[in-house]
């Protein structure tokens, strides 16, 4: 029986997320956050009040500290300016309670670390730890670290000296159950509104803002390197399986499995997702500043030393993605050997597919604390809290342009589960909006091209080449 328009699209929304994601899942408030400010930069109070602002954050949940200014700071500096004072804070103002070195009560679950808060903590030569020895010899002499991924067990911190050399085991790696992600569980999230502006840092939760009331959506572009075989096989995997989520979620997904990173001129449009490795610093379309990303946007590049700094737009990865345009990323401070990165597979899983927070995320895929890993953008971020046919209506209702995108996702959702391209082409035929849509002329081209129909997956090009479009989508088309 031929399905009408109306029939796939209520079966598409329908099964656009698992029963798992269906569960109640909290949805974070302000009262969850503890922010963090830097009272020696002037921009840093700034961002930090824009975003209590912007998330209703309590006034006893803001703490200035007198910080230093640079971005990499000394373990002494870290432990008598950050880390000792803020715990001394969160406790007298009532906000975690500790008794016998644990934490037995707690309002939060997040840290929001505002621009001009230090971010990495460099190697102490002369620490000598009893216990060191006992660590594989790589890692013996290694206790700098990020500070976002030190503060995360903070919660820890009077439970017992903690050898300040290598990594800590994060006991909630691949954890699928939002609720044991708690303070009182020995984890607070650590997120951070930063990058090369304060503009730009409060730009994050404004667009993450956007997102959760708006949708998350976009193309997803994910950069392999075609590694088959040997220890950096791992990079590619976790790439891959992050492409796999991105298709589940109903992402239209360009996966490149050549060597080399994205080339000069490959046109990335509506960029909802990026996920690549590995080049220093910014190349291709990124260096060009030709990439076009969308509100809400999560880009990643995995390199040893992508976040070595965050305020530059112009060096590594992570300044010059926010500067781009990215509402969120993730990158190492310093060298944390690949199988100490995040893993993007379990990333997007999280994020797109279960209804996790960003810092949620971030923290279920890093087998390990208190190492290299910085959290850039708001750790509150829930894309993807909302029913796919609740915000499809709400869409409609509100006659906002994301719709179209609504409509691409019923497609590839039935795509995906076995539908016809001659079936989805009538879908799209029945929409109305298909034929104002740049967007959706492309994708009803695309599915032309799917059943075979390549003269008119051609004449569908060029109608949308025939409606306002960006940039790069023009150079798509053509």
């Amino acid at each position: 029986m031929k399905m009408t328009g109306r029939i796939l699209m209520a079966i598409a929304l329908a099964i656009a997320v698992p029963d798992l994601q269906l569960q109640a899942n909290p949805v974070d408030t302000g009262t969850s956050v503890v922010v963090v400010y830097n009272t020696k930069v002037k921009e840093s109070e700034g961002v930090a009040r824009h975003y209590a602002a912007r998330r209703i954050v309590p006034k006893a949940n803001l703490i200035g500290l007198p910080l230093p200014t640079s971005e990499e700071i000394s373990r002494e500096e870290f432990a008598t300016t950050l880390q000792q004072p803020l715990l001394a804070e969160l406790e007298k103002r009532g906000l975690m309670t500790y008794t016998g070195g644990r934490v037995v009560g707690s309002k939060l679950r997040y840290v929001t670390l505002c621009y001009g808060v230090p971010l990495k903590i460099k190697r102490d030569q002369k620490l000598q730890e009893a216990g060191a020895e006992k660590l594989p010899a790589a890692i013996r002499g290694r206790n700098e670290a990020s500070v976002d991924s030190k503060l995360a067990w903070l919660p820890q911190a009077k439970g017992g000296r903690q050898i300040l050399a290598g990594a800590m085991g994060n006991a909630f790696f691949e954890s699928k159950l939002i609720y044991n992600l708690h303070s009182t569980n020995g984890i607070l999230m650590v997120g951070r509104l930063d990058g090369p502006s304060p503009e730009v840092a409060k730009r994050l939760v404004d667009s993450a803002i956007h997102a959760e009331t708006n949708g998350f959506w976009g193309r997803a572009y994910f950069d392999l390197r075609g590694i088959k075989s040997g220890e950096y096989q791992a990079g590619d995997e976790s790439l891959r399986a992050a492409a796999k989520a991105a298709q589940a979620y109903g992402l239209d997904v360009i996966t490149d499995e050549q060597e080399g990173t994205f080339a000069e001129g490959f046109p990335m449009s509506h960029a909802g997702v990026y996920a690549g490795w590995y080049s220093e610093s910014v190349t291709g379309p990124f260096a060009e500043r030709k990439v076009e990303f969308l509100p809400g946007a999560v880009a990643y590049h995995l390199h040893s030393f992508s976040a070595n700094t965050v305020r530059r737009e112009d060096e590594n990865w992570v300044g010059p993605l926010l500067a781009q345009g990215a509402t969120a990323t993730l990158g190492a401070v310093y060298e944390p050997y690949l199988k100490w990165t995040p893993d993007m597979g379990i990333f997007l899983d999280r994020l797109l597919l279960r209804g996790f927070s960003f810092g949620e995320a971030a923290y279920a895929s890093q087998q390990t604390l208190s190492w290299m890993t910085t959290v850039v953008g708001d750790p509150l971020y829930r894309p993807c809290a909302r029913h796919p046919k609740s915000l499809h209506e709400d869409l409609q209702a509100r006659r906002r342009s994301e719709l179209e995108w609504s409509h691409l996702r019923v497609v590839n959702l039935n795509l995906g589960k076995g539908t016809s391209a001659t079936n989805m082409v009538g879908y799209l035929a029945s929409v109305p909006l298909t034929r104002q849509s740049s967007v959706l002329l492309e994708k009803l081209g695309d599915v032309y091209e799917v059943a075979g129909q390549k003269t008119n997956a051609a004449k569908a090009w060029a109608m949308a080449l025939q409606k306002p479009q960006s940039s790069q989508q023009h150079k798509r088309l053509l």
